[in-house]
């Protein structure tokens, strides 16, 4: 269980990281950029992709590039969503995310659906309703937009993901850790891009801070990657135990951190939709 810990602390510093960039008033957008060559860099060199008779016909490319774009795209949305209702309710919105392609795999796939999947799935959607910031306070009418529009996008804009990691797993021509790799060396691309757009159009300024910020969030981007995956392999046996430590690990960590370091507020609906989150995520994977 210790690498389902560290994957836990690994996804809920990168949070704690966008948040406290934010208070020092650096741009997140800037960081996000500079995560994803170190993601890649750090895929190639610890996880060694399998490059050796990997052709371009053979890729599926229809898979790599939604990805490549929606992770730096999401990672924006992430970023904003902190801003806008804070580390506990992000977090739920992300792992919560994981009903996507559950109800993919019915409504596309075929699968049929159970009654504890059914039910796993309708008290996830409430955790969702009632973590939102629904609370009126002062927040001027575009922010109180931004607190319900934001999360509703990470947590859809992660199903996606989620069903698009899972489509690439099941593409046996390529291996999968040389699908990450090339997946990584895209969205580095795009987010290069993206960067282009922030000095030249946003006219933002470059920070050697946020660069630096960046090289950071990219190696507990991918020390989350990397404990997650340990821990399958160390329990094979167990995957339910590594998904539901991990999923309501974040959830519960995040909740702590957000309260306790962050000062962050729940009112009593949302606190409600904390504990509606790990109740589903029991649900989901236990009955």
């Amino acid at each position: 269980m210790i690498f389902v810990l560290l994957s836990v602390l690994c996804s809920v510093t990168v949070a704690i990281l966008l948040k406290f960039a934010k208070l020092q008033q650096l741009s997140t957008k800037q960081i996000i950029v500079w995560n994803y060559p170190v993601a890649a860099m750090l895929t190639y060199f610890v996880l060694g992709p399998k490059l050796e008779g990997i052709t371009f016909s053979n890729m599926p490319w229809g898979l790599y590039f939604p990805l490549a774009t929606l992770l730096p795209t999401l990672f924006v949305f992430i970023a904003l969503t902190l801003q806008h209702i804070g580390l506990v309710k992000t977090e739920i919105a992300q792992r919560l995310s994981l009903f996507i392609p559950l109800l993919a795999s019915f409504i596309l796939f075929s699968e049929v659906i159970t009654w504890n999947k059914g039910i796993g799935i309708l008290v996830g959607l409430f955790a969702i309703i009632c973590s939102i910031g629904w609370q009126k306070d002062n927040k001027t009418q575009i922010n109180r937009i931004g607190s319900i529009i934001y999360p509703i996008i990470v947590f859809i804009g992660m199903g996606i993901i989620d069903i698009l990691f899972k489509q690439i797993a099941l593409h046996q021509a390529i291996p999968y850790m040389t699908s990450m790799f090339i997946v990584f060396l895209l969205s580095t691309v795009v987010a290069f891009l993206f960067l282009i757009y922030f000095l030249v159009f946003e006219k933002q300024v470059f920070s050697f801070k946020s660069l630096f910020y960046g090289v950071v969030l990219g190696l507990f981007n991918f020390g989350n990657i990397l404990f997650y995956m340990k821990a399958h392999r160390a329990l094979p046996d167990n995957p339910s135990i590594v998904f539901t430590g991990m999923n309501i690990g974040v959830i519960s960590v995040g909740a702590i951190v957000g309260v306790l370091l962050f000062k962050e507020r729940l009112s009593f609906i949302n606190k409600i939709g904390l504990a509606l989150s790990i109740v589903s995520v029991l649900i989901i994977t236990y009955l």
